[in-house]
């Protein structure tokens, strides 16, 4: 009764993940045609737009990873927060006052030197085998 009781619980959890995961790819595909029909109709491309369409583009990047392999790398997430913070830069550069600036060039800089950290523990430390960490791929009666 224990083990079908969890064995429905997962079952609910990961269709509510999957669910989860189509509705944030759909409104990121929605959001990317909104952003790429706003380019067309006023014939311009800035940075910014190109910054934001590699935001959607890391979004979707990551979900795509998940479903492949059944994990999701903290990289992704770093990543796409190296960017918005890039793109924050970019916009607002002109009404930032020195300390402002300094702050999110800190914070860019905090991300990427996190993003080595991990890359070096991957290697340095890497796990048993990817096949045995993942829930995905393991078969229910060994979740």
């Amino acid at each position: 009764m224990k083990i079908q009781l969890r064995s429905t619980i997962r079952s609910a959890l990961s269709l509510i993940e999957d669910i989860g995961l189509v509705v944030i790819a759909i409104a990121t595909v929605f959001a990317m045609s909104s952003s790429i029909f706003n380019m067309l109709n006023s014939q311009t491309v800035t940075l910014t737009d190109l910054l934001m369409l590699f935001l959607y583009l890391e979004v979707i990047a990551m979900i795509q990873r998940y479903y492949s392999s059944g994990e999701l790398p903290v990289r992704f997430p770093l990543y796409i927060g190296i960017v918005a913070l890039a793109r924050y830069l970019i916009l607002d550069m002109k009404s930032m006052d020195v300390w402002q600036m300094i702050a999110i060039t800190s914070s860019i800089l905090i991300l990427a030197l996190a993003i080595l950290l991990i890359r070096y523990g991957h290697v340095r430390f890497p796990y048993q085998s990817d096949e045995s960490t993942s829930l995905r791929n393991r078969p229910e009666s060994e979740r």
